[in-house]
């Protein structure tokens, strides 16, 4: 067996969990693949999964590899299509993530949009207020909101975004504005666990960063129900400045304390390094950049 097919075998058993899956997934026998795994052990000089008589986890240099050993399968399929010519034009599934407030405002109408100019592509859009790791999951172009700590990621800035507070005109008429952080700590704010997960909202206190721990007197975990809670005038909420912008044009939000905010937060359209990008991610990113772009100067 060949060092390619032994990278293979090794993917397939770490994605499925068992030597024996992989087998029938890859139509081999179980000896092949076990002998496969170890011939890959043997190079590495390590183990690249533990195993016993119930289950089999991957290890720490496992998991390392597993990354690098998806692209080169990946790299090597897009290489083979376009030495025949069968990604001149964008094809495929295409799957993209982004937050669930921003792919409502944002994302959706510009996914329609791509797929009616290229019919030979299709999407999955998955919407979670969550950081995927888009290798593992599968996923070929995210939307993230903030800097990147991962630098194997490619990633093609589109806009930022500031953390805002906000609340109703008749929430301030009732209780008065709070002129400095700790003054919150008076009023009853409506936590968005997104945006504030340790009950703790962070400001700049002239060019340092500072932080007021808050008790809510309710906590969220989705950003439309916070905001609509605050419009409602039952307290203060966090939100992400392209969330609350209609709000505050038509004056049922108003800023709080904006003075104190933390400096504009980047947002980029991100997707996994490889050496041969998949034309149909390289298309959605031509298309969507200027267009989200566009969105987010109108929202922010």
């Amino acid at each position: 067996m060949d060092r390619l097919q032994e990278i293979e075998v090794f993917i397939s058993v770490a994605e499925a969990g068992s030597f024996a899956k992989a087998a029938a997934r890859l139509r081999l026998s179980p000896p092949a693949v076990t002998r496969a795994v170890a011939a890959l052990e043997d190079r590495l000089g390590a183990r690249v999964f533990n195993r016993t008589t119930r289950r089999v986890t991957i290890t720490d240099v496992g998991r390392r590899f597993l990354e690098s050993a998806r692209r080169v399968l990946s790299d090597l399929d897009t290489a083979e299509k376009e030495a025949v010519g069968e990604t001149a034009m964008p094809q495929g599934h295409l799957t993209i993530t982004a937050s669930v407030t921003f792919g409502r405002s944002a994302l959706s109408s510009v996914v329609y949009d791509f797929l009616g100019q290229h019919p030979r592509v299709s999407a999955s859009v998955l919407l979670l207020d969550r950081v995927v790791n888009l290798v593992e999951e599968g996923i070929d172009v995210a939307v993230r909101i903030g800097h990147l700590p991962d630098s194997s990621l490619i990633a093609k800035r589109i806009g930022a975004v500031r953390r805002v507070l906000v609340a109703s005109p008749d929430y301030i008429a009732r209780r008065g504005a709070p002129v400095s952080p700790s003054d919150l700590r008076l009023h009853s704010m409506i936590s968005f666990t997104g945006l504030m997960p340790n009950r703790e909202w962070r400001f700049l206190n002239g060019q340092k960063q500072a932080s007021v721990t808050l008790n809510p007197t309710v906590e969220i975990n989705d950003a439309v129900a916070a905001i609509q809670a605050a419009r409602e005038g039952h307290g203060i909420t966090i939100a992400l400045s392209y969330m609350v912008s209609d709000q505050i044009r038509d004056g049922t939000l108003v800023p709080v304390l904006d003075g104190f905010s933390m400096p504009p937060q980047p947002v980029q359209l991100v997707y996994p390094h490889a050496r041969l990008v998949a034309p149909k991610v390289r298309a959605f990113i031509d298309f969507a950049a200027p267009r989200l772009k566009l969105t987010l100067d109108q929202l922010t």
